[in-house]
């Protein structure tokens, strides 16, 4: 029998498993799956009531809440398109992914009403605005809760439409269908060995790549759902202890936050049973001080916006046997190997996969059921991006006969200097290793002799000393020397970042290259 496959069948099941169970904690507010259920088909139907017609886009600029959740069940049961937009974007940022996109509803939280105006007058196509305060309610009471009918669901037709950070280039609208997000979400649940006792507290942002497929996951697997509305140390330390989470997700740059938070010692984390980290290679030291800190398995992983995201873990593979602990670090700070239902290559130029040695350098690209189905109204964009089902990711890799995939750089972040390629993460991972060190990145600069040269931009932790020549003789004992910076810089923090927390080297690469021509002719 066919059946389409969509994430509206996720809450079904949670719905009909789990009814009475307690699923979604924000705030003070608790539902159980029967009721959170009621609410997202109550939303559906007021938005049709509203005018909302399958394929229109419908934008949310909210943190992470029950509401924005509620949206992401809410918005495709009308067949309509949800999109959670980057909440630290500028208005003209925001007002050029609105126009892209050509949203027709908003919604928004009381902390971006003083944007209404601006967006009324910048974004024609968007006809209605709906806050999400207490008469997010009284539009609910409107709304009446039923089913929608999974046959009349095109599983190819788009559910979801997210933009990316924006990093390396303009951020680009991407699509992904009913029958990827239920694919996504089945491999996540299969990767991580959710059930229903499981507590996921959300602290990746859902705007973010589809929130690692967390909504969908934890709700097909019926575990409870805990929002952190936005990110801080001293919340999701408390929510941990009095939630009893068991697992979280986090950026290299939320992870360095914890681990350097104050009250760190001063909780209790016994419940956790898994720490995932993505959006940003991680490092062994990184895995050590985590598992250290909360007392339980922490492990990387890989993917993109344009993969759903998820595409490898940095689990145990029974085929492994790790030397020591050093080696057991080193393959759980690694991108990892490819969930079910992905494949994944590090290939040449020419398609061709390079040595499995840890050492030859490729470009990663995946095929799969994760794959977008493309950029939103770009079909030259998409056809660049793939070379038949290989989607190309830009991310450039080492990888081993076990299929443990290890990101050594972003194509467009590897500093070639005298013809050797430096890996500004590798460079960057040494240099956070020191204990001074609170953050740092690396990028290229110009230079007459090499081409150009690794320049590091390090923030110190408070009251921290470390010299350049300290940091040069640590970096000593880790790297060769062509790999290591010509030049230090000790700046005030934070480093600039998107709204995914990965550091933006390209707006800190343009200041060393705005001036390239001036000082090659001098």
């Amino acid at each position: 029998m066919f059946i389409p496959l969509t994430p509206l069948r996720c809450l079904a099941r949670a719905a009909d498993l789990y009814g009475h169970k307690e699923g979604v904690v924000c705030g003070e507010r608790r539902f159980t799956y029967a009721g959170f259920a009621a609410r997202c088909e109550q939303l559906g139907s007021v938005l049709v009531a509203e005018g909302l017609e399958p394929g229109d886009r419908v934008g949310y600029l909210s943190f992470n809440t029950h509401k924005l959740l509620e949206g992401y069940f809410g918005v495709p049961h009308t067949g309509a398109i949800v999109m959670p937009l980057n909440v630290r974007l500028t208005p003209p940022e925001l007002t050029a992914i609105l126009n892209h996109s050509g949203a027709r509803f908003l919604f928004y939280e009381s902390d971006f009403a003083p944007l209404i105006p601006y967006f009324q007058r910048q974004c024609p196509a968007i006809t209605k605005y709906y806050p999400l305060d207490d008469s997010y309610e009284d539009l609910l009471a409107r709304g009446v809760s039923g089913r929608p009918d999974i046959f009349s669901i095109d599983e190819n037709s788009t559910a979801e439409l997210f933009y990316t950070s924006g990093s390396t280039g303009t951020p680009k609208g991407v699509a992904l269908s009913h029958r990827t997000l239920y694919l996504h979400a089945l491999s996540v649940a299969v990767t991580f060995h959710q059930n229903d006792t499981a507590i996921e507290l959300h602290t990746i942002p859902l705007f973010h790549a589809n929130g690692w497929g967390r909504p969908q996951a934890t709700t097909l697997m019926g575990a409870r759902h805990v929002m952190v509305r936005r990110f801080d140390p001293a919340t999701v330390f408390r929510l941990i202890e009095t939630e009893r989470a068991t697992s979280m997700s986090l950026v290299p740059t939320m992870a360095n936050a914890l681990l350097n938070a104050p009250d760190i010692a001063a909780h209790d984390y016994s419940s956790l049973k898994q720490v995932h980290l993505g959006g940003a290679a991680s490092s062994p030291e990184l895995i050590g001080r985590l598992e250290k800190a909360f007392g339980c398995p922490c492990m990387a992983g890989y993917g993109l916006t344009e993969t759903a995201p998820v595409v490898t873990s940095a689990r145990h593979k029974g085929t492994v046997v790790y030397r020591d602990e050093a080696d057991r670090l080193q393959h759980l700070s690694a991108a990892g190997w490819p969930v079910p239902g992905v494949a994944i290559r590090v290939v040449d130029a020419e398609m061709r996969d390079v040595p499995r040695d840890m050492s030859s350098i490729g470009e990663v690209v995946i095929s799969g059921d994760h794959v977008m189905d493309g950029y939103f109204r770009e079909p030259a964009a998409t056809a660049a991006s793939m070379t038949g089902s290989w989607f190309h990711s830009g991310d450039m890799a080492v990888w081993d006969e076990e299929n443990y995939v290890r990101v050594v750089d972003r194509k467009k972040d590897i500093i070639i200097s005298g013809g050797e390629n430096i890996s500004s993460l590798e460079v960057e991972h040494a240099i956070a290793a020191h204990p001074d060190v609170l953050e740092c990145a690396v990028v290229a600069a110009p230079d007459g002799k090499w081409g150009e040269v690794p320049v590091a931009l390090v923030v110190l932790k408070a009251d921290a000393q470390t010299t350049k020549e300290i940091l040069s003789e640590f970096l000593d004992q880790r790297l060769a020397k062509f790999k290591q910076p010509r030049r230090f810089e000790f700046v005030e923090g934070p480093l600039p970042k998107t709204g995914t927390g990965k550091i933006l080297k390209r707006e800190l690469r343009e200041r060393f290259w705005a001036g390239k021509q001036e000082r090659v002719q001098g």
